[in-house]
């Protein structure tokens, strides 16, 4: 069965998490249980943008494949494909790593 394709709408974007190491600096093993959820992803998927008062359209200035940063409580988790993915506006994200 061929991957299931999936493009956001407006000012959208499809974020997949980055785990967080499993180890502290000092050598200590985090379980899962213990673990937060991390705030780090990578782009999958960007909608078209948003529109302005006038109907504009606004540009994401996302791409795929760029990595963020964004809150620990934004977007809506889905699971596409048996991956666990997040939706979320591009508002929600605070900056690009490099």
């Amino acid at each position: 069965m061929a991957k299931a394709k999936f493009r956001p709408l407006h000012d959208r974007v499809v974020v997949k998490r980055i785990d967080a190491d499993e180890k502290t600096k000092g050598g200590i093993i985090i379980p899962d249980t213990a673990k937060e959820k991390p705030s780090q992803g990578q782009i999958v998927a960007v909608g078209p943008g948003g529109r302005d008062e006038a109907g504009k359209l606004i540009p994401i200035d996302l791409k795929t494949g760029d990595k963020v940063l964004f809150g620990k409580w934004s977007g809506t988790e889905v699971k596409l494909d048996g991956e666990d993915l997040l939706i979320m506006k591009e508002s929600d994200i605070m900056g690009v790593l490099s």
